[in-house]
């Protein structure tokens, strides 16, 4: 799977009850999909997914996928603590048609995750979903770096495609790209203009444009109005593209030295509301315009330290409710916002209104 652009990484959206609220999950995620972003992060960090239990997991895959456009590439957080849950919530996302899982160490054992513990999960889970795995370097939250040399031998594993690391270090992101550069390539399916191609474009059924019964030319003429079968669409064009070990930055922050060092796309909790804001650092990079991506880069900086950073979930989701997509309440025990944060926010979101 090509992972190349950037990708929202999407909230949970809650009622004040704390149930699922199901149709604004519906609705962000059509917003997403109506939007330049490459594809979206469904129960990652910013998505709540450690407040979820499985059955809410479940039906939180089904319902985004459901609300997405084939063409956008679709990412599931499965971590848990276990092999075998981890493995189950993969299979689920398989079920779904995602195109891609993501994977945080375990946590809970602290102590007893060294090197090899954190290898042994990441290899067995890789060795059964039924999905491309992408690793997850998240230590602010889980309190195991993976080391840059192991990140290096996972690359090696045929279901393990890339990372996204969000440790907010640059150096980190030009070392991993470095270490993984005699990883073995890929062949990936594409678009012809080299775009993603998806689980959910290639499944999608050989139907006409307008679901319309379809009626011959001479059977209008000789005035017989009998519906016929719709020819079927023509295939979808494809070609295909090598790819090495993709590395993704996942510090809002960082985003273009981080494509400056090697990294192929950023995964952002910014872009659950900043969507545009943060595509046009990746496009003014891709334009090979320095100044631009710099000038783009500057204009997020501000409210990704103190919405994303230090705010966190709550931040992010009062953040995506000020620029139309809803983000509403966060599971306790994270508390909403003050007055005072509320206002503080706004006043950083001005100039990035999607």
């Amino acid at each position: 799977m090509l992972l190349e652009g950037i990708f929202a990484a999407v909230t949970t959206p809650f009622y004040s009850d704390e149930r699922i609220y199901f149709r604004k999950l519906e609705a962000n995620m059509d917003r997403y999909s109506r939007s330049l972003l490459a594809g979206m992060l469904v129960l990652g960090s910013t998505g709540e997914s450690v407040m979820l239990n499985d059955e809410e997991s479940r039906q939180v895959l089904r319902v985004a996928v459901e609300a997405s456009t084939p063409e956008k590439v679709l990412i599931a957080g499965i971590g848990r603590e276990s092999v075998g849950a981890t493995v189950a919530l993969a299979e689920t996302a398989a079920e779904f048609r995602y195109d891609a899982v993501l994977l945080r160490p375990p946590s809970y054992y602290a102590s007893q995750l060294t090197t090899a513990a954190v290898r042994n999960y990441f290899e067995s889970v890789a060795d059964h979903s039924p999905l491309p795995v992408i690793l997850y370097n998240i230590p602010k939250f889980v309190p195991f770096q993976i080391p840059v040399e192991l990140v290096a031998e996972l690359a090696n594993h045929p279901n393990i495609i890339g990372i996204k690391d969000s440790s907010g270090s640059v150096d980190r992101i030009s070392a991993t790209v470095s270490a993984t550069q005699t990883a073995p390539r890929r062949t990936v399916t594409v678009t012809p203009v080299f775009e993603a191609v998806t689980a959910r474009m290639l499944a999608a059924p050989n139907v006409s444009e307008s679901g319309a019964s379809y009626i011959s030319a001479g059977d209008l003429a000789g005035g017989v109005a009998v519906a016929a079968t719709a020819p079927p669409a023509p295939a979808i064009k494809t070609r295909t593209k090598e790819i090495g070990f993709q590395v993704l930055c996942g510090a809002g922050s960082q985003v273009h030295a981080s494509l400056d060092a090697g990294a192929t796309g950023a995964i952002l909790a910014a872009a659950a509301f900043v969507p545009q804001a943060c595509v046009e650092i990746y496009l003014a990079w891709k334009d090979h315009d320095a100044k631009l991506a710099d000038e783009k880069q500057s204009r997020i900086l501000l409210a990704n330290s103190r919405i994303v950073n230090e705010l966190g979930v709550p931040g992010i989701k009062y953040a995506c409710d000020f620029n139309g997509f809803y983000g509403g309440h966060a599971r306790s025990p994270l508390l909403g916002l003050s007055a005072e944060e509320k206002s503080e926010a706004e006043s950083l979101l001005l100039q990035t209104r999607n």
